[in-house]
């Protein structure tokens, strides 16, 4: 059984990019596509429990809202990297975080208030780790491309 149907993939283009901002967004979604609301929310439910999806939600521009983004790059021993990452996660700030194939194996990116903000908890995930070696790369531009995947 294939893990999508066409269905789903009409669900999951719609969502992408152009998720209704009404009272009723599933039932947007579903009149669009000539569904049930029920349908839809079923739908999204399964897609979910697969692992299709991660979450639906929005994306917000950290900088209009007032704060600071940053990307990190840490190298981190193959023993502490199940402790590096689960200590990365509970900071509410950090919104992906990924093992690489790289001498820097562990890059994830954090949002804070301040850039000062960040230093702290790179410091304090440092201290807690004994991971010495995180870098810190703000960025100085931003070229944000819309990124939307046509299923």
């Amino acid at each position: 059984m294939p893990p999508i149907d066409d269905v789903d993939r009409a669900i999951l283009n719609r969502i992408q990019s152009d998720f209704p901002m009404t009272k009723r967004p599933f039932l947007s979604i579903a009149e669009n596509l000539d569904l049930s609301e029920s349908d839809v929310i079923k739908r999204l439910e399964q897609l979910k429990k697969k692992g299709i999806i991660r979450r639906i939600g929005g994306n917000f521009v950290p900088e209009k809202l007032g704060f600071v983004s940053t990307l990190c790059a840490a190298k981190v021993p193959e023993d502490k990297i199940e402790r590096f990452a689960r200590t990365v996660n509970r900071y509410s700030g950090v919104t992906h975080n990924y093992q690489r194939d790289n001498k820097y194996n562990i890059w994830f990116t954090f949002i804070a208030q301040s850039m000062d903000e960040i230093k702290g908890n790179l410091e304090d995930i440092s201290r807690d780790t004994g991971v010495k070696e995180i870098i810190n790369l703000p960025a100085t531009k931003m070229y944000k491309i819309r990124a939307h995947f046509d299923l």
